[in-house]
This record gives structure tokens, sequence and C-alpha cells, in this order.
């Protein structure tokens, strides 16, 4: 049967007796079947070689459909369950879900489905079974991946605190290259809105004739203006999640060109700009993604409180400013370069006084004044940037909905010398992470780290491929891309003693066994001249400190298209709900280098079994 439904479908191109490598392509695509065009080209040239011409016949592409599509691996798994090797009756389909893909419940509609869904051959379908074709459908499809079929959706509470969740962030986000020299460009915030970010960073500086320009301060970085930023988040904001977005402004505008900055955030987003309060104008508590779906929310330093804004509602406020007095030690929003000490020395003897309550000001630190426009400043609402002075301060002082943004310098010794304040701290309020200034190549640090103690805004150089963004795009894949994920209850609850260093009764032991199969068309090796690579597989797990593991498979040599390993590896992993598991291809160049062929990470809690 799967022989006359595979002629019936290509018969008509060999009309003429022979196609080409071109045609070759456009049948396969006609067939449904994932490819990628160098190891077809390769398998083509290697029939078409032998002859020395430039076409195939009928055979040639059964044969090279063969080698493509009919894994080895998919083949055996199928005949294991089919008796007569050609045909999975409806019972046998059952079993093989039950047994390989762990399936408990509904496993008879559930094998009706996969039939309806994958079987590509009408009569076998109408006979409720599944052919090898359909099989090899059904486990090349989303159906089959690793990553949990029910986790493509929002499934976890949104109704919860905006704290209470890890918030997919970006780093300068109009930024498409380095931080000095490289262009500004409204594609940052497209390509990030269309990731799922969900906090995007805006520096926004004065400009000729009265237009607010953005692009990085004191750099060489081409600029953009304000207005078109806007635009641009307009049109693309909800494109791929519905929850709010915050736009973290980064503000060195005059207070005239902040006017001009809150009249454009007015008139070009209109009912999503979120102008007051929900509810209550007295705020006990941050409001819920859910409650806030589909609203821009604009972060930035406020004059007074949330109360007095709603006060003002209706009033004319143009030309008004008012002023906030900050410490002027390293401003909110700069992090301080590493090769400065993070407490200089005329202030040392004042590093013990961080730990009661209401310190006062450091010795030697100048006051500042910022002149804020009472029009922008009455835009802020639940996302009030407010200077981080200590935990203590913040924990007497500090309003729900005032929020503080960290280097990571000092975000990492804080990890290193007060966890539990810190974990405290950001059960109650929303923190953000920046990279350091001297990351002047747009590069990363780790985000998991700061994961771990709850920071719920961990802000990364989006354009920047590599491990970090790897374990940034695989954290965000869960609950259904939103870019919202409900933190673990442990890092939530203000009683919490949680501590990643040391997790003691918050430890949920999960042994995890994954078996290494194969690899199936992978990108050839830079240094193959035909499809082939030397390929090997790190397993890689991020999480607490003690949950941090890798392991490496075998080299399997010169092949790419259909590497076999068949190799098992354990982990046991302490804190599941903050772990993340990477698989990376390398290509082995030598004893000691190898190249990145691709990878995919996800969180552990998502991965499915089977």
């Amino acid at each position: 049967i799967s022989c006359t439904w595979f002629l019936n479908i290509i018969q008509n191109e060999f009309m003429n007796g022979k196609i080409d490598l071109e045609s070759t392509m456009k049948l396969l695509e006609k067939l449904h079947m994932a490819f990628d065009p160098a190891h077809v080209k390769h398998v083509f040239k290697k029939t078409v070689d032998k002859r020395k011409v430039h076409t195939i016949n009928i055979e040639d592409f059964r044969a090279i459909y063969r080698t493509i599509v009919h894994r080895a691996e998919f083949h055996e798994l199928f005949c294991a369950y089919s008796p007569n090797r050609k045909i999975l009756a409806n019972t046998e389909l059952i079993e093989f879900l039950k047994k390989e893909q762990f399936q408990t419940e509904d496993t008879e509609m559930a094998a009706l489905e996969v039939i309806l869904k994958y079987e590509p051959i009408e009569e076998v379908r109408n006979r409720r079974q599944l052919s090898f074709e359909g099989f090899i459908r059904y486990m090349s499809s989303e159906h089959s991946s690793i990553f949990k079929n029910d986790h493509r959706t929002v499934y976890q509470d949104m109704n919860r605190p905006l704290c209470d969740y890890f918030i997919s962030s970006s780093h300068n986000t109009y930024l498409i290259s380095d931080q000095l020299i490289g262009p500004s460009d409204l594609n940052g915030y497209i390509s990030a809105l269309l990731k799922g970010c969900r906090c995007l960073e805006i520096d926004c500086w004065d400009g000729s004739n009265n237009e607010p320009v953005v692009y990085h301060g004191h750099t060489l970085t081409s600029k953009i203006t304000f207005c078109s930023v806007i635009h641009v988040i307009d049109k693309y904001a909800f494109v791929a999640s519905e929850y709010p977005v915050v736009l973290s402004l980064e503000n060195h505008c005059s207070p005239k060109q902040q006017e001009v900055m809150a009249e454009y955030l007015e008139n070009i987003l209109g009912d999503k700009l979120l102008t007051s309060t929900i509810g209550e104008s007295v705020v006990t508590q941050l409001p819920s993604p859910e409650a806030l779906k589909y609203k821009i929310l604009v972060k930035n330093k406020k004059v007074g409180t949330i109360e007095e804004t709603m006060l003002r509602k209706g009033q004319d406020s143009h030309g008004e400013t008012g002023e906030i007095f900050e410490e002027e030690n390293t401003s909110d929003e700069e992090e301080i370069d590493e090769k400065t000490p993070l407490y200089t020395k005329s202030d040392s003897s004042k590093r013990k006084n961080e730990s009661k309550p209401s310190a006062p000001p450091r010795k030697k630190s100048k006051m500042k004044k910022i002149n804020i426009a009472i029009e922008l400043s009455d835009l802020v609402i639940y996302t009030k940037s407010e200077k981080f002075v200590s935990f203590e301060h913040s924990l007497a002082y500090q309003k729900c909905y005032e929020n503080n943004s960290i280097g990571e310098v000092r975000a990492r010794k804080f990890v290193k010398h007060s966890v539990d304040e810190f974990v405290s701290h950001t059960s109650r309020f929303i923190t953000r992470i920046y990279p350091k200034g001297t990351r002047t190549n747009s590069s990363n640090y780790n985000p998991q780290e700061f994961w771990n103690v709850g920071c719920q805004m961990v802000a990364l150089n989006f354009q920047t491929p590599g491990v970090q963004m790897d374990l940034q795009n695989g954290k965000f894949l869960d609950n259904g891309a939103c870019g919202y994920i409900l933190k673990p209850e442990f890092l939530r609850n203000r009683k919490s003693t949680f501590n990643p260093f040391n997790v003691g009764r918050y430890s949920k032991p999960m042994s995890l066994s994954i078996r290494l199969i194969s690899g199936h068309q992978l990108p050839p090796s830079n240094l193959s001249k035909t499809n082939k690579a030397d390929p090997l597989v790190q397993i890689e797990i991020y999480g607490v400190p003690e949950d941090q593991a890798k392991k490496k498979s075998s080299v399997i040599k010169s092949n790419a298209l259909s590497p076999r390993w068949d190799e098992t590896f354990s982990f046991t992993i302490q804190v599941p709900e903050l772990a993340l598991i990477r698989f990376c291809v390398e290509d082995e160049i030598s004893l000691v280098a190898n190249e990145f062929l691709g990878q995919y990470t996800l969180p552990l809690l998502s991965l499915s079994k089977g």
C-alpha cells in the first residue's frame, strides 16, 4: 500500500523520466518531510556521480527518500510493536503509547488522534491503522517533542502579584551589536518582542528640534527617535504574548523633552498605556499579569506616591516638574566599573552600618537633584524605579510598587554575602539585574545565578547568542512562551528561608535518566567538503550550584546524517523547579577543540517522558 501511495504522489514529476536536484527538493517538500538541503544535496550527488549525469530516475528518488526519511532507529521501534512489520493496528499503537510514551489517560483517543493527524495513506487511515510512513511523521512531529505539550500554552496561575513571576527582560534593547559604536535599530525591539520579551529598555536623551532620541549615551552608537521606538512597540507589543509589557526608561532628558515623551506614550499607545490604578487607588499589592493583559507599563523614577498621582487626574500638569534627591555614588542604571571596588575607601567604615534599618547616607556621598516632568511621572503607576540603598532600607521603607535595578557586580556580591536577605527582598519587590558597563562587546552574564535568588527581571543582551541566551530562551519556552513564569513557592513566600547554596528542606530530589539514541541531519562540519562531522553531545544541567552538572557522549566519526549513540546518562537533581537542561551538539575538530553545531535548552520540569 505504501508503495502505491508513494508512486501516486511522485509519478507525475517523472513524466519525462528524470528530475534534477531542485525538483528532488520540491518533491520532498510535497511529501511533507523536513530535510536539510546540505544532506539531500550530498546524497543526490553521490547517486549521480557514479553515472556522470545530473538527473535521477524514479528508483533513485525512492532510494534518496529512504536514506533521508526512513531512519533505522524508527524502524526498529516500529517493528517491535508491529507483528507484520508493515502496519500498527489500533491496539498495537495503544500499547506503544502506554509503554514507550508513558501515556496513561485516554490512550484510545490519543491513538486515534495520532492516526488521523499523521497517517498520510487514506486507505490505512480509514482502517484506523498506522503505516511506517505515518509512524515516521508522528515521531518527527511536535507531538513527540521532548518538550511537554501542555507547557506550550499558558498553564500557570496568572492571578498572582507581578513580583511572583520571572519576567523575560532585555538590556539596551535598541542595540543590535556592541555597546560603543554599533547601530541602534528598531529591529532590536521587534525581535525581542517577537521572542516574548516583556521588559524592554529605552535610553532616552535630548535630541534636536525637541525630539527625544534613543541611543547609548556618551558613545558613538547611532540614534533613533523615541517616537519611532514607541510606534514599533505599539505594533508588536502583544503579537507573541497578551501579558503586560514594561518599558524600562533610562531617562536622561530635560523636563521639556520628558513632556514630549509623555505625549508620545499617551498618543501612540492610547488605551494600551496604563495611566491609572486598577480598582483600589490605595495600593497594597501589585496587580497580576492577568489583570494587566494587553497593558503597557512605564518604569521610571516618580515624584511622590500613586495616591497623589490619582488625586491629580484630570488636572493640567503641563510645565510642572518635581524634584527627587538621590545619593550620587553609583547611578541606579549605571554599573560601577569592576575595577573600582564596591565600597570606596572613605566609606569602608560605613559598610557595617548597612545592616541597621534606615542606615544614614554613606559619608562623602553627594546628593544629586533629578528634575522630573510631572506629566511623565504621572504615567508611572505600578513600576516606580527606586534607588537601591540596602536590604534593610527596603524592608523598612520600600513600597510594593517600587522596584530596584542592581548591576550584576553588586548583585553577585549580594548573592555571595547576603543571600538570605536577597531572597527575602525579591519575594517582596521586583528586582532587575543588568550587565556591567564593561561588557562593551554586549556579552552576557549567567542569568541562572540571579534566578536562583528570585530576581524577576534578569536583563540580557538579546542580540548576543551563546549559552546565556540559550538559558534565557529555554527557560521562557515554558508557560506558553508568554514571557511570565511563576516563581517556585519558596521564592514567593516571604517567610521562606531558601538558600540556593544550602537547599536543605527545600530539596525535592529527582532522578533523571536520559537515553541518547541518535541524531539526524545534523549541520555538517565547517571543515567538511561533503556532509560529514564528528558529532558528540554534551548534556548540561543548570540550576542551584549543587545541581550544576555536565556529561559528554562519545564521538561518532564522520557521520552528521544519522549518528547513533545509544548511551544512557543519569543525574540526580535537588531543586528541579529551578533546573534547566541543555543538549549541545558539537563537532570534534581536534582533541582540544570542538565546533558548535546546535543546541536545545528547556526547563527540567518541561521534559516529556518517552
